[in-house]
């Protein structure tokens, strides 16, 4: 299994599509910064990731500043890695319209936005993808602030398109589940986006994405994830790689950043996590599968990329995952 499967396999993600949106020119749909929506989205997230998919016509986004406006068709996904508020509209520069507040407009998912001028038509869903802090940082590194491809060039486009239209419309049904299958569809177009993305970024990119589709730094990252509980040392990671160690330490800092044992450090650290909130295995067992002959060794590790004891931490993540749920929307 490559790097990308085995992570998204893994680490638990949380996604939604929150709003679908039906708007005729002249319109304007302000989209605040992350942050301030992720109470309303998914209370106790680390990270939320905005992201939109225009499902007919065409429309235009700007964040403001320097950057010029990017024009958008049927079929564009807009993704915004770091967060950043920014406003879709039909034409650039129009003021946003005045609606209700943040929290009205989330109580209910999906929520329906129906305005505009009665001029073209243009149809898009919003979405969001919650995950650790730790994951987003290792996944998002080096992207653009607006990342934009066209699902409609991928084999799952059509598919995924109209999987959404169904699960909207099954949405407002009264049989259950609907809510649940948009859920999983947020995932699905989000790891589609990234993987359109890795087949067209171009030369000088860096970051984890950029790093598995090098031919050298991708096969250490597979060898790391398929195996990270294997006792790695840099001659061994690059005779995989089919490289010198001078080479793939060099390519690896540059492309993800870190030296590959930091990397291994790190990614074993998500993976005891992972364990940590998902399962109720005990300490020794989880620290074996990740790599640590004693408990001591992984307690000292995971305290220092977390902050906290695994034993605390694992009570934390328990606390949190009792607030997502009595928060949660109602299925509609």
């Amino acid at each position: 299994m490559d790097a990308l499967s085995e992570t998204l396999r893994v680490v638990r993600l949380v996604g939604a599509i929150f709003i679908e949106a039906k708007f005729t020119a002249p319109w304007c749909y302000n989209s605040p910064p992350a942050d301030t929506a992720a109470p309303f989205l998914e209370p106790g997230a680390e990270r939320v990731v905005i992201f939109h998919l225009i499902t007919e016509g065409e429309c235009y986004v700007e964040m403001g500043g320097s950057e010029p406006p990017v024009h958008l068709t049927a079929g564009d996904a807009v993704v915004f890695p770091q967060g950043h508020a920014h406003r879709m509209n039909s034409q650039p520069g129009l003021p946003p319209a005045k609606g209700k507040r943040l929290d009205e407009v989330l109580s209910r998912r999906p929520r329906l936005l129906a305005y505009g001028g009665g001029g073209a038509r243009t149809r898009l869903v919003c979405g969001y993808l919650a995950c650790d802090a730790r994951l987003a940082k290792m996944l998002l590194a080096g992207l653009p602030a607006l990342l934009k491809v066209s699902v409609r060039g991928s084999n799952a486009g059509i598919w995924l398109e109209a999987s959404v239209r169904y699960a909207l419309a099954e949405a407002r049904s009264p049989r259950p589940g609907g809510a649940g299958v948009l859920a999983k569809l947020a995932e699905v177009l989000f790891i589609e986006v990234l993987r359109l993305y890795m087949n067209e970024q171009s030369a000088g990119r860096t970051g984890w994405l950029a790093g598995l589709g090098d031919r050298i730094v991708g096969a250490a990252l597979n060898a790391l994830h398929a195996h990270p509980a294997q006792a790695w040392t840099l001659e061994e990671l690059a005779r995989v790689a089919g490289t010198s160690r001078s080479v793939l330490a060099e390519r690896f800092q540059n492309l993800v950043g870190s030296s590959p044992m930091q990397y291994l450090t790190q990614w074993r650290m998500l993976l005891a996590a992972n364990l940590l909130s998902r399962s109720s295995a005990p300490l020794s067992r989880i620290a074996e599968d990740v790599g640590y002959q004693t408990d001591t060794a992984f307690s000292r590790a995971f305290r220092r990329e977390y902050g906290a004891p695994p034993a605390a931490w694992r009570r934390r993540q328990a606390n949190r995952e009792h607030v997502r749920r009595a928060h949660a929307p109602a299925d509609s």
